[in-house]
């Protein structure tokens, strides 16, 4: 049998690790043949598809061979970029990001489900907020899972989907297609996260001695959706502070969708934005670090805040210390699992209370959250440093078992419409 052939799309690459170690594994298994690729983008608050430089550079960072689908000649429509695609003849085509309208249309799940068989690996690593029900007449699984997370397009369209959470898996069985193609193997984002907290991997972008914080904002400030993002609130005095406190090195790690959301949603103007930006750059003693490891960052820092809602699970999975959390009043409900990840914290929700955590930490060292995160890692991994080889696995099932390959999905048998398709929703402004 002829190598599986499995393409990679590289369109959300800032969590890479979703999918990083299912690749590296491939390369070295010869029943697979894996091909990654850099494609250009259009996110929130960004006028045109672009940026696939940046993925470019991220895959030549990591000495990643890979195929460029820039725009060439067919413009934001990407036809080129489709042909390509279909010239490599997948077996497969991975993908860790589901919101259909920052890709080109001509590389969108429907283009690909036409030819090759789509694999989902979600780019979050743990479902953190209790989202409302937000279908026309309620939703099948009520308020346990939001429909984005099992309702867009690219889940209807996958031939395989890999989960961390059991709920999730449930939410899929009251679909029209079922959960068969679902499988609750965990997170091989968690798996590389640990992994790099093993290793001890450590990078800070700020020279000299301070003692080091990173502030992690989100990027949601509406009790329309998350309400767990205070960077607009807070800005200012985040500034003063590094101001006030030459000796502390703050480094901003800002969500992807930080400043084009709040500039788009009319939160921040952008000539506020921008003067802020230019007085944080002026500092010694702060940065902004937008593309590295975040990983590399969280292991090289003393102590991490943040306002939700990755990080506040991820970075105790890390660095087996609490964040400081800064709690939104009205935020949206935790999971159950994002209880565990809160409880892990130290919870603020005030300037003072922050400057007064971080002064604390730096005097006596972060509290003991120990027995905290273990039930977070307890909960968060099935197969723990598994996840990925499990995948490869189901893969190589999908494909090689008794009955042959997977047909590929037949869109005429699905009726039901795509969560980002019910109107007031996901606007597809190409």
């Amino acid at each position: 049998m002829k190598p599986i052939k499995v393409v990679f799309l590289g369109l959300y690459f800032e969590s890479w690790d979703a999918l990083d170690e299912i690749y590296q594994k491939m390369v070295k298994d010869p029943r697979f043949e894996p091909v990654v690729v850099s494609m250009p983008r259009k996110l929130t608050g960004q006028l045109a598809y672009a940026q696939e430089d940046k993925s470019h550079d991220f895959f030549e960072s990591r000495g990643i061979p890979h195929v460029r689908l820039n725009t060439g000649g067919s413009g934001s429509q990407n036809q080129d970029g489709l042909k390509v695609l279909k010239d490599l003849a997948p077996d497969y085509v991975f993908v860790n990001y589901p919101w259909q309208r920052n890709y080109q249309p001509a590389v969108r799940f429907d283009q690909l489900a036409d030819f090759t068989r789509l694999a989902y690996v979600p780019y979050f690593s743990l479902v953190m907020v209790d989202e409302p029900d937000d279908e026309p007449g309620g939703g099948q699984a009520g308020s346990l899972v939001a429909t984005h997370i099992y309702k867009q397009r690219l889940h209807q369209l996958a031939s395989l989907i890999f989960t961390q959470d059991k709920n999730v898996l449930e939410a899929y069985g009251q679909t029209e297609r079922g959960n068969s193609y679902v499988h609750f193997l965990g997170s091989p984002k968690i798996d590389a996260l640990r992994k790099d907290a093993l290793e001890g991997k450590a990078s800070w972008p700020i020279k000299g001695s301070g003692y080091r914080v990173v502030w992690a904002p989100h990027h949601s400030y509406s009790p329309h959706w998350l309400n767990f993002g205070v960077f607009a609130r807070i800005k200012d005095q985040m500034l003063d502070f590094a101001k006030q406190n030459p000796d502390i090195q703050i480094v901003l790690r800002p969500h992807p969708f930080l400043w084009g959301t709040l500039t788009d949603r009319k939160v921040v103007s952008e000539q506020e934005l921008s003067t802020w930006r230019s007085a944080w750059d002026e500092l010694d003693n702060t940065s902004v670090d937008e593309d590295g490891s975040y990983a590399e960052l969280f292991l090289a820092t003393d102590v991490l805040v943040t306002d939700g809602i990755s990080f506040l699970g991820e970075y105790p999975l890390i660095a087996g210390k609490p964040t400081v959390f800064f709690e939104n009043d009205g935020h949206w409900q935790f999971t159950a699992t994002g209880e565990l990840a809160a409880n892990a914290s130290v919870r603020v929700k005030s300037f003072a209370e922050l400057e007064k955590a971080i002064h604390d930490s730096r005097a006596n060292g972060v509290p003991d959250r120990s027995s905290e995160i273990q039930k977070l890692i307890e909960a968060s991994s099935p197969y723990p440093g598994e996840s990925a080889a499990k995948i490869i696995e189901q893969v190589f099932e999908d494909f090689a078992g008794p009955e042959g390959p997977s047909p590929l999905v037949d869109k005429t048998k699905l009726k039901e419409l795509p969560w980002e398709l019910v109107p007031g929703r996901e606007p597809f402004e190409d």
